[in-house]
């Protein structure tokens, strides 16, 4: 999970895809409202790129290790406002599963003051 989260932070895409099973699947939701995958995504290639894509390039952002849904996950923050919530399932060494939120009405939880 350390690796898959540098990897995120810096949208290295072969640090990310290196972490990834073969056949990870990746799920986005965007609620139509921010841009996301309209369907699941399959293999490390693919899934590297979504991720790298989603997570990183916006400038101020901040991403943290925390609990989501009681496994390890991510926060990606910008301004104390949560832009995506990432949880993960991992297999041995690898990412096998990715599930990312981004739909901003379910993201009001997690925003900071």
């Amino acid at each position: 999970m350390r690796r898959f989260a540098a990897a995120c932070d810096t949208g290295d895409t072969a640090a990310l895809e290196a972490v990834l099973a073969a056949d990870v699947m990746v799920v986005s939701d965007g609620g139509g409202k921010v841009r996301a995958a309209p369907r699941p995504i399959h293999g490390a290639n693919e899934v590297a790129r979504l991720v790298a894509a989603l997570l990183t390039g916006q400038p101020g952002t901040v991403l943290t290790a925390e609990s989501v849904n009681g496994r390890t996950g991510l926060v990606l923050r910008l301004a104390g406002q949560a832009v995506a919530v990432v949880s993960v399932s991992v297999t041995g060494a690898e990412v096998t599963a990715v599930w990312i939120v981004l739909n901003p009405d379910k993201l009001w939880s997690w925003h900071r003051p």
